[in-house]
């Protein structure tokens, strides 16, 4: 962390991410950008500062490339002395992005007098076998609109103590979340008194949720010839995955460290684009040929990705010859960085899929808002997940041509965006199984698996140049084969692949 008054800030040539990337730059921005490298490599950084002539003391943090991007800590004065010093170079503040998983509600205020001896004990179990469930989050609403309750995780006997305010109480809504391995449960207008017992119905990797109604049946060799990056927290090692390689660019940990970085929220997203399984023994994505990369941008148990790791990461998938950039993040402000990275993908012949974002009907996130991007919409369909489960709570309308087919309450829209497809209730894999999760961060990996294969079926675009030519016509490919599902192009844009 950096010091008290210290910020973190990327300082960017004018164009780009590097000196010569699009178009040429000022000799000076160029020879300051070499000078940081020098610096940032040397033994002694002060002395290294002064010797190349630079006023502004800083420290150099890390570096996309050697002519390009850098990682530095200063003070705000010393940045605004630097962008007198150096007037040709872009300084940018270091923002931060976060998994676009549908959110979890959570209480703002417990009921008055709920003590610990006014607490009620909720038992959660398996259905299948009765068996207790430990570490399930418990959250319960006596007022829900005004985000009342109480919320615990259950210990190792599978129980959870509920601080309501008496040992029997009704509440308007009762959530219950496992990690991994079953349906999280909502039960409504429910009455809780000490020792209720909830049950837990158990992932049934056959089960046609979504995702499979929609794309039943895919083939083996769908998605095979293309290359797709995975944004995200890093995906974990699975039965079901076969990953090509990848890159941590999360700063001051191993590059070679892509794996889960504790969320398994990667590992999931990668698992709906090329999951191999076949149930009911495993899962199967949508382009389960593919070569599959993963590119960690969140820190070990970090929750939040910063623009620069985001950047290098875009940066890598691109010099990895990647086709497709899958990034299920965002909610932050709009940055240069994130742009240049993705101007930089598209000059490169790269389309990038983000998620709209999950802030109930508000304007679509950052970066899917970005023009370069394709931003991608949630929906979901009744009778793809059982009763009783938390998905209940994500229909709303508008409802399609067929009125089986909503988009997600949860979903942002507007008129950024470009597709829509299933983000309600998807079964995928997860470090050490499989879970069920909710989300635009579930309904981008969905459009990029079927662009892959869309891509996979089209070898005369995927053997062009690698340039904005091939980017473009990658996009057209996509939004092309879309088709609207009646919900308003502020919904969906050109619709489901």
């Amino acid at each position: 962390m950096p010091k008290p008054g210290v910020q973190q800030f990327i300082i960017l040539p004018p164009r780009g991410l590097t000196a010569d990337q699009v178009g040429p730059t000022t000799p000076l921005a160029k020879s300051f950008l070499l000078s940081l490298e020098t610096v940032r490599m040397a033994p002694q950084p002060l002395a290294a500062l002064a010797s190349a002539r630079i006023k502004t003391k800083m420290r150099v943090i890390d570096s996309i490339h050697e002519d390009g991007a850098k990682l530095v800590e200063m003070t705000p004065e010393q940045s605004s002395a630097l962008r007198a010093e150096q007037p040709g170079v872009r300084v940018v503040p270091v923002r931060y992005y976060y998994p676009a998983r549908a959110p979890r509600p959570t209480p703002a205020s417990t009921p008055q007098k709920a003590g610990v001896a006014l607490a009620i004990t909720v038992k959660v179990v398996s259905a299948a076998d009765g068996k207790p469930l430990a570490g399930a989050n418990v959250t319960a609403f006596t007022d829900f609109a005004n985000r009342v309750g109480a919320d615990a995780k259950t210990d190792s006997k599978g129980v959870a103590a509920l601080k309501l305010g008496g040992s029997s109480k009704k509440v308007e809504r009762l959530y219950i979340y496992a990690r991994m391995g079953f349906w999280n449960v909502l039960k409504k207008n429910v009455t809780l008194s000490s020792g209720t017992t909830i049950s837990m119905r158990a992932i049934e990797l056959a089960y046609t949720d979504c995702l499979r109604h929609f794309y039943p049946g895919v083939a083996d060799s769908s998605g095979a010839g293309v290359k797709v990056a995975v944004v995200d927290t890093g995906i974990a090692p699975h039965k079901d995955l076969l990953i090509n390689g990848g890159e941590n660019t999360v700063p001051g940990e191993k590059p070679e460290d892509y794996g889960d970085n504790g969320e398994g929220h990667g590992t999931h997203v990668a698992g709906i684009i090329a999951a191999r399984g076949k149930p009911p023994a495993g899962i199967r994505g949508l382009a389960p040929a593919v070569l599959l990369r993963s590119y960690r941008v969140f820190g070990k148990g970090a929750g939040s990705a910063s623009n620069y790791a985001i950047a290098k990461a875009i940066d890598r998938a691109v010099g990895d010859g990647c086709d497709l950039i899958n990034m299920s993040l965002g909610g932050g402000d709009p940055d240069e960085a994130v742009h240049s990275a993705l101007a930089h993908a598209r000059a490169n012949g790269v389309a990038i899929l983000c998620s709209n974002g999950n802030d109930s009907r508000q304007p679509v996130s950052f970066p899917a808002s970005d023009s370069l991007a394709l931003a991608v919409s949630a929906m979901g369909r009744k009778g793809t997940f059982p009763s009783g489960v938390v998905e209940a709570g994500d229909v709303a309308p508008p409802y399609g041509k067929d009125k089986k087919n909503f988009v997600a309450e949860f979903s942002n829209v507007g008129v950024e965006t470009d597709l829509t497809a299933p983000g309600v209730g998807i079964i995928s894999t997860f470090p050490g199984g499989y879970a069920v999760m909710d989300g635009t961060s579930m309904s981008c990996p969905a459009a990029t698996g079927r662009a892959a294969s869309l891509l996979a079926a089209s070898p005369q675009i995927l053997a062009m140049p690698r340039d904005q030519n091939r980017s473009d016509a990658i996009c057209a490919l996509i939004l092309n084969s879309a088709k609207p599902l009646g919900f308003g192009a502020t919904f969906e844009g050109r619709g489901l692949l």
